[in-house]
């Protein structure tokens, strides 16, 4: 959770080409590499009965490298950005806290992948990302809003680019454009031409 006050997150994702356009925009606007490409695994828990989804809400832990996170995020509130609540823990062993989840009523409902590289540039409020999906290649840009703005612009995106859904809401609209059943979106179920 970076760039944002310490229980709040505003951000926007934005498609891009490929991997190697994202790589040249951010350069070219400034951005230097934080954190070098990284595989993540995520997991997505909810009750049985969809509780959290209901209101709007995600329960996530993260695998990244050798960090695991536990991350609540609130419903979203309306605006151009995505902006809501979010509630982050390291977890020294995710699969037992996974193993308390399930006991409480929780379960897996959907898991994702991705590798993502974080970028930022010296003295600024935000940080950009390049996110490589099974469904294509994104960037999230994640600071305060008029941070998000300008820095959209300068890497040629406008208002209209801007996706506030989430990685599970696009997944779904991929698979309905396709005629793909739904399952979880990882590398060799949803698109296995793009590569690890």
């Amino acid at each position: 959770m970076a760039a944002s006050d310490s229980n709040h997150e505003t951000e926007i994702k934005l498609r891009v080409r490929d991997a190697g356009t994202g790589r040249r925009l951010l350069k070219s606007a400034g951005f230097g590499v934080l954190r070098r490409r990284l595989f993540e695994r995520n997991v997505l828990f909810d009750t049985p009965a969809g509780d959290l989804r209901s209101r709007r809400c995600l329960l996530r832990v993260r695998r990244a490298g050798r960090r695991a996170i536990l991350t609540f995020k609130g419903a979203p509130e309306a605006g151009r950005h995505k902006s809501r609540e979010e509630i982050e823990l390291g977890l020294d062993e995710p699969e037992q806290f996974e193993a308390i989840l399930e006991r409480l009523g929780y379960q897996p409902v959907f898991r994702y992948e991705k590798f993502r590289t974080e970028y930022g540039r010296s003295g600024e409020p935000g940080v950009a990302t390049l996110d490589e999906t099974p469904i294509g290649f994104f960037f999230e840009l994640e600071g305060p809003s008029g941070w998000i703005d300008r820095t959209a612009a300068e890497l040629g995106f406008a208002e209209p680019d801007y996706i506030l859904a989430s990685y599970a809401t696009l997944y779904v609209a991929y698979c309905q454009e396709r005629g793909i059943q739904p399952t979880d979106m990882t590398f060799g179920t949803a698109n296995p031409s793009i590569p690890p």
